[in-house]
């Protein structure tokens, strides 16, 4: 990552329709153009999940079009952090060298809560993670400014 780009965050988890996908739209409402956030699933489903959908949309993320898409090779090597959004998901490509973080999410169905409720604490989960990725990136953008001057 230079100076003048912006460093791009891959979040994987199983299926790149539910939290994957919610932590990308995420970053980009969060990051803008400071952060690429890109998303993919160990095992893509064919659509978003609606719930997911509904869910970010309260917060003015429109995940609506995406299309899950499959980890590959030349996605892990596009990405200079890689995001596992829960602990269903497993890498098995070689990342190279490429930092993994793995979140261990919040599942509110454990606690016997389900439906919309249940997206929603798993949304504020993800939202809260994605900001502070954002932060920690930022500082790590403005250490390296400084070092410049």
């Amino acid at each position: 990552m230079s100076e003048n780009t912006a460093p791009t965050v891959l979040f994987v988890c199983v299926s790149n329709s539910g939290k994957s996908v919610m932590a990308q739209g995420l970053m980009r409402q969060c990051a803008e153009n400071r952060i690429h956030a890109i998303s993919a699933g160990t095992h893509a489903k064919t659509a978003v999940n609606a719930l997911s959908a509904q869910v970010l949309a309260e917060l003015g993320v429109d995940i609506s079009g995406h299309r899950p898409v499959q980890l590959t090779d030349t996605l892990i090597h596009r990405a200079d952090l890689i995001v596992v959004v829960g602990t269903q998901a497993q890498l098995d490509e070689p990342t190279d060298g490429t930092p993994i973080e793995v979140w261990d999410t919040d599942e509110p169905s454990l606690r016997g809560v389900d439906g919309i409720e249940r997206m929603r604490l798993i949304r504020d989960d993800i939202a809260a993670r994605v900001h502070d990725l954002a932060s920690r990136f930022d500082g790590q953008a403005e250490r390296q400014r400084d070092q410049i001057r």
